[in-house]
């Protein structure tokens, strides 16, 4: 391949992958409301199933999972740069209230926000629900199924869990490194969906030389937490 052909051929790639992206953001439902319509980042990735309604705010880098439900009717919902929100994630707020998820903030599958604050790199377990005012704040953690009630607040790298969640200790280093693997990780999903994500029917039968998924994640560090309990011994 001469170099001038090459020149063409990486100019025609960015031509197909601007109009993917195009394609992306024309099948997402977004809905104006009252004249305020919700903002997407070039950058960020939405998935046509989830629904942006009013005053959303999605920064650089971000992810909004399938069926997720960014409601802000009323109030603003802001996402602050590498921050994630799972399938089948709600969003709301009262009146006049904000809800805050800070800068690469994790949001697991099926949690509940409403009108409160996700701190600088915290996670929100799977099924977790926090109420209004609460502040979950940077570097912790809510468990998994956990409801932590209006109001609450506590200590930077806070390990959040029960019903009602409270604090039973701190998050060493490793731990924190831990979760900012997996947000790294979907940082890099929210580029691969931009990039390569499309409708399609499905095969009646897989490809003999079908590669697993799994190779498509380049950190091998990344590995459930019932592997890393040991990580703050």
């Amino acid at each position: 391949m001469t170099q001038v052909n090459l020149y063409i051929a990486i100019f025609m790639c960015h031509i197909i992958s601007s109009i993917c992206i195009l394609m992306i953001r024309n099948f997402m439902p977004c809905y104006k409301l009252d004249g305020l319509c919700p903002v997407v980042h070039p950058t960020a990735f939405v998935h046509p199933t989830a629904v942006l309604i009013g005053d959303v705010h999605i920064g650089a880098s971000c992810y909004v999972g399938p069926n997720a439900s960014l409601r802000a009717d009323f109030g603003r919902i802001i996402m602050k740069e590498g921050a994630n929100i799972q399938d089948c994630c709600v969003v709301h707020g009262f009146p006049r209230s904000d809800t805050l998820i800070e800068k690469n903030g994790h949001v697991g599958h099926g949690a509940v926000l409403h009108g409160c604050i996700v701190g600088e790199d915290s996670l929100i377990g799977m099924n977790a629900v926090i109420l209004d005012n609460a502040v979950i704040p940077a570097y912790s953690l809510v468990g998994a199924g956990a409801i932590v009630k209006a109001g609450f607040e506590a200590e930077k790298a806070s390990l959040i869990v029960g019903s009602p969640a409270k604090v039973i200790r701190k998050l060493s280093d490793k731990e924190i490194k831990w979760k900012q693997l997996g947000t790294h990780e979907y940082q890099i999903l929210s580029q691969r969906c931009l990039n390569s994500l499309e409708q399609c029917n499905p095969l009646t039968e897989a490809e003999n030389d079908r590669r697993h998924m799994g190779d498509f994640i380049k950190n091998d560090a990344l590995v459930p937490k019932i592997e890393t309990d040991n990580l703050s011994k």
